[in-house]
């Protein structure tokens, strides 16, 4: 029995692993390419230069590859990838990239991805992420591993949010979101670090204490931005074992822009 429902319209061009199944009415645009074991729903459309790995849930109604929503976008072959293993939830769009942001969306594997999710052009998503419903992602936003943004978490375009942070329902993110960081509010603003999520993820109690002076350094302390950067890189000293977690961190504050700043 094949796998494509006899109403989906399939471009003969498409390239579909045989395991791919393709829901009733959905459609499939020239340029695509799917992944073994790839499950999609009905009513969906996938279009563009849009490759997706295998094995993905992508449940009815998504909208997958379309054209970027910017004004300086002339229909260049921008892309959008998705790795594995990754649900995609109802009503989802995520589109093409730019030739000014490198040309290509990425989202990577494992992740969980609820209805309403939003990712804009050139947006960089990484790997075992959680976004809850309505997450809306602006243009150029770079996501790391492990990050669970709450229900209606809107990002300015070009924000960076690092790995293991964490954001409430309805936070506003204008400025960079550091690694391990939670926060919450309109703007949001820096409550706490994500210990239980570090916790479940099997982080030791040294490496925990290690993000807590980071935390500590960061928020706590009165400093200034390179006085952090300096206390933070000091701490691989007390906590060998959390060096790669420190050298996170100090790679991302690294990054970031005066004009951008951290969410304090």
């Amino acid at each position: 029995m094949s796998l494509i429902h006899p109403t989906a319209m399939v471009d003969p061009k498409a390239e579909l692993d045989s395991t791919v199944t393709v829901g009733p009415y959905t459609v499939i645009g020239p340029n695509v390419k799917i992944g073994a074991g790839t499950r999609i729903a009905s009513h969906c459309v996938v279009e563009g230069h849009t490759t997706i790995g295998r094995d993905n849930r992508i449940f009815q109604f998504v909208s997958l590859g379309s054209d970027n929503q910017d004004k300086k976008y002339k229909g260049e072959p921008c892309e959008l990838v998705i790795g594995d293993r990754n649900t995609i939830r109802e009503y989802s769009t995520y589109h093409i990239g730019t030739v000014q942001g490198g040309g290509v969306t990425r989202l990577g594997n494992d992740n969980w991805l609820m209805a309403y999710t939003h990712l804009a052009h050139d947006c960089l998503v990484g790997n075992h992420c959680t976004f809850a419903n309505n997450t809306q992602l602006a243009g150029h936003v770079v996501v790391g591993d492990w990050v669970i943004l709450g229900g209606f978490t809107v990002s300015h375009q070009f924000v960076r949010i690092g790995a293991h942070s964490m954001t409430a329902m309805c936070s506003l993110l204008f400025g960079d979101l550091p690694p391990f960081v939670m926060c919450q509010g309109q703007p949001a603003e820096a409550r706490s670090m994500n210990f239980e999520g570090l916790r479940r993820r099997g982080f030791s109690p040294e490496r925990i204490s290690a993000v807590k002076a980071m935390h500590k350094a960061l928020y706590r302390d009165g400093l200034t931005m390179e006085q952090s950067q300096a206390q933070i890189a000091t701490l691989t000293e007390r906590y060998p074992e959390a060096a790669p977690d420190v050298a996170l961190m100090q790679d991302f504050l690294s990054q970031t822009t005066p004009q951008r700043g951290i969410i304090r």
